[in-house]
């Protein structure tokens, strides 16, 4: 029996929040202590912390099972979890019939209570006999033949509840006396959102009088739809439900007197705006009511039309200019779930992997997969839909209507662009601008730094209120999400607005091209310049057809390459370079030097990727051409030198690698400077090369004289004094002086995780190199743990494929067989297929 000493936390799915609010009441009017979180968790804290927080403190768990809590991939599923793993009392109350087989098969043993079909008292009675157990009758029973009616009477007391409105039981018993919500039935297609409206919920709820949210978001996420799902959901929690499109200002007023006369406080003779005010002031001294204004554009003249009373505001609008007057709720795309969900739902016959590609080609906005959801229905074949996505975007979404939408997906862009042109044309060339950019976020330190060079842009280039007064209007219409670093403009407003600038003479293109060479995010080589270097690679290659012969770009390019190469995204950085190369071949010749230097980045991408027999020859002609163009000594020779170094090691020719290795560090020494990064990288690899070929005391005086010189001209956590510390560690493990190689190996690891994160490829091949240290030393148990997560690693962000898969799988084989689990290592061995795995080499 659960007594009233404990906290209890009632756990629930989204979508049941009116039974949350209703169980919730009760307990604590029963004088238990409650954890709900649409009362006590507020917008913004980390739900995951809260929810573990809570389970922590819990004594016992009310759970509300139906079919929304046990949906894939839910969080409630983790909740549930841990509720039955953690404490004695776990009460299981059903608001909504389960299907066959949803129940899963952890919870079928436990007694549960049926509410969803019971009348409020008999409801109430069986929640609260099921929270704290039965009793055993003081007398005697009722004769079983004679019926009694029995009801409960009176208003419970206890404890003051967290709201000054007691929940509603849920049932269709209390549907509003009030209800105008213009004409709009419940989209039968309205999919996940769960838990923004739960966010909704909670946040009116929080406040006990002139309760208002705003709903802020770019045209086509859906902000009416879930101001709509939310008002039928909820609708059994109000007496009136009363819906106003505030888009045009001057409406607002005349749907107030229509409510004035609704709850009978009109004047027949009095105006529009008097009778609306007796309808603010109705609102302000009655309970139980939700307001919707619905497309509200401009605050400043709306703020007045705000009523005032112990009800509820929801508005929804696409300035975030609101959150200044009211807190807001941000409402973005679908997250990639909840698209297919849409999908799967609307199209149950498409088969993977279309759902995942329409999803990603419609960016996840919830009106274009409306649109295709549609289109597909009505015949398209889908693999069509997509091809015209990537070549008629624009006419593609500007045919056909959608439910309850009054314009296109098209027209809701080209409405609000046209507006921009008129009233204000820095934002409209903006627009234009980054029209012609990926879809991913755009840091607006680049606009300041590029200016002076945006030729197509209007007004003063020293205004000192850019880019604030371009990114505004753009937020304002709904065209962009406008953040302090970064703005994004969705891919598909990008595709229409594209197709309308293709009609105008110029274009913005000298602009593209103008912004993306002014960016400067630093040296390839520094891991602290890899995120702003990520971002500018990703606009790079979205506008890579259009602006691959820029000369003022060609330098941006090649760089981009090397950082691809650097973050280990050799894939990534062989296709980029590999493009460069051709096009450059035949627009610049075969010669000019930044088509070698394209081709040199080809081949050090091969390198990386292990595929030296392809790399040889290129690098072998790239060096060729470069003697003979630039000399022996020229820094461009050096690195072909190098490469050849590293190929010819890859290929298992040590003694050659050796020699050339060798020679390469003596002459970017003497061209370079003994402390040159590219200097410093060559006698690294000829340490690793001298390991190969045996000449272990003078690799280890190689590599701990090279980390010197490190910490003296670079610092010590450079990747390429990294690369040299974990040859070191090598080095140590071929000497047998292992304890000295799992100092060194930890250390690598450690500020590779810190500078590098657990993904990267160099980290992974340092968590690999530590446990066979760990094997090395007798530990055994401690090696499985960090291979089984390296490997784990490997294959969620590497894939199986990736060269250095084999190693790791082949060291966790090991470490199962010292210690004696014989059947998993050989299971583990023979997944490799015969897989050969390369050695690690130099770079």
């Amino acid at each position: 029996m659960t007594d009233s000493s404990g906290l209890i936390f009632v756990s629930h799915a989204g979508h049941d929040g009116q039974w949350a609010e209703w169980v919730a009441w009760h307990l604590r009017e029963a004088g238990y202590e409650i954890e709900l979180d649409l009362w006590h968790w507020r917008t913004g804290e980390d739900f995951v912390k809260k929810m573990n927080e809570a389970l922590e403190r819990a004594s016992a768990v009310v759970a509300l099972f139906s079919p929304q809590y046990f949906a894939p991939g839910r969080y409630t599923e983790e909740e549930w979890t841990a509720a039955l793993a953690g404490r004695d009392r776990f009460v299981p109350l059903v608001v909504e019939p389960l299907e066959v087989g949803q129940l899963p098969a952890i919870l079928r043993p436990r007694i549960r209570r049926e509410l969803h079909d019971l009348e409020e008292a008999t409801a109430l009675e069986a929640m609260l006999e099921a929270v704290r157990g039965r009793e055993i009758p003081t007398t005697s029973p009722s004769f079983p033949g004679k019926a009694g009616k029995g009801s409960r009477g009176g208003k419970r007391t206890g404890s003051s509840a967290h709201q000054g409105l007691q929940p509603r039981f849920p049932s269709d018993l209390h549907d509003p006396s009030v209800w105008d919500v213009r004409q709009r039935g419940r989209n039968p297609h309205f999919t996940g959102r769960d838990e923004i409206i739960e966010k909704v919920r909670g946040g009116l709820l929080g406040e006990r009088r002139s309760a208002v949210r705003v709903l802020h978001g770019p045209g086509g996420v859906g902000k009416t739809q879930l101001a709509l799902e939310y008002a039928h959901r909820f609708a059994g929690q109000y007496d009136l439900v009363w819906w106003i499109d505030a888009e045009q200002v001057e409406q607002v007023p005349t749907r107030y007197a229509e409510l004035a006369a609704r709850v009978d406080v009109a004047k027949p003779d009095a105006g529009a705006e008097i009778n609306a005010k007796y309808a603010l002031e109705y609102l302000r001294t009655t309970e139980r009511w939700l307001i919707v204004l619905d497309n509200a554009e401009d605050p400043r003249l709306l703020r007045s039309w705000l009523p005032d009373g112990p009800g509820h505001v929801l508005i929804t609008a696409r300035d975030p200019a609101w959150k200044k007057v009211v807190p807001d709720l941000a409402l973005g795309v679908f997250s990639r779930a909840e698209s297919l969900a849409y999908l799967n739902r609307q199209l149950p016959t498409l088969k993977d992997p279309t759902p995942n590609a329409l999803a990603d080609a419609l960016g996840d906005l919830p009106l274009a997969l409306a649109h295709a959801a549609g289109a597909l229905n009505e015949g398209t074949p889908p693999s069509h839909y997509l091809q015209l996505l990537r070549t008629n975007t624009a006419e593609l979404l500007s045919d056909g209507e959608i439910y309850d939408y009054p314009v296109s997906v098209a027209a809701t862009v080209t409405i609000a662009a046209d507006r921009l042109d008129a009233d204000r044309p820095e934002a409209a060339a903006l627009l234009r601008l980054t029209a012609f950019l990926g879809p991913e976020p755009i840091p607006t330190k680049w606009l300041v730094e590029a200016r002076e060079a945006l030729t197509s842009m209007p007004g003063d280039p020293h205004d000192i209120r850019w880019p604030r007064n371009a990114l505004q209007p753009l937020a304002q219409y709904g065209l962009a999400v406008v953040g302090p670093e970064a703005f994004q403009v969705h891919r598909l407003t990008q595709a229409v607005v594209r197709h309308v600038t293709a009609d105008r003479a110029g274009g913005p293109m000298h602009d593209v091209a103008a912004l993306l060479a002014a960016v400067d995010p630093g040296d390839t080589e520094l891991p602290e310049t890899w995120p702003e270097w990520a971002s500018l690679t990703q606009h790079l290659t979205a506008t890579l057809d259009a602006m691959i012969d820029r000369a003022e770009l060609r330098p941006t390019l090649l760089k981009a390459a090397t950082y691809l190469i650097r973050n280990a995204q050799s894939k990534a950085a062989h296709s980029l370079a590999g493009t460069l190369h051709e096009t450059w071949k035949t627009s610049l010749g075969e010669d000019d030097l930044d088509t070698l230097r394209a081709a040199h980045l080809v081949a050090v991408a091969l390198n990386e990727m292990g595929r030296h027999e392809e790399s040889l020859p290129l690098i072998e002609d790239l060096l060729e051409r470069r003697r003979r163009l630039l000399g022996e000594e020229h820094a461009d020779t050096l690195s072909s030198t190098h490469d050849l170094g590293i190929a010819t090691g890859g290929l298992g020719r040590w003694a050659e690698a050796y020699s050339i290795l060798r020679d390469v560090a003596a002459r970017r020494e003497s061209a370079l400077g003994p402390d040159h990064v590219d200097a410093l990288r060559s006698i690294s690899s000829c340490g690793y090369a001298m390991v190969q070929v045996g000449h272990l005391a003078e690799a280890h005086q190689v590599l701990t004289d090279v980390l010197a010189r490190y910490g003296q001209a670079l610092n010590e956590d450079h990747p390429t004094a990294l690369d040299a510390s974990s040859y070191l560690g090598s080095v140590l493990s071929h000497l047998g002086r292992h304890v000295e190689a799992l100092h060194v190996h930890t250390e690598v690891l450690a500020r590779r995780r810190r500078l590098l994160g657990d993904r990267h490829e160099d980290t992974l091949g340092s968590a690999t190199s530590l446990a066979r240290t760990l094997i090395d030393t007798g530990q055994y148990a401690q090696a499985e743990q960090l291979l089984r997560s390296t490997r784990i690693r490997f294959r969620e962000f590497l894939g199986t494929d990736h060269r250095l898969y084999p190693s790791v799988t082949r060291a966790l084989a090991e470490a199962l067989a010292l210690q004696g689990k014989t059947h998993d290592a050989q299971r583990l061995r023979a997944s490799l297929k015969q897989k050969r795995s390369p050695k690690k080499r130099p770079r």
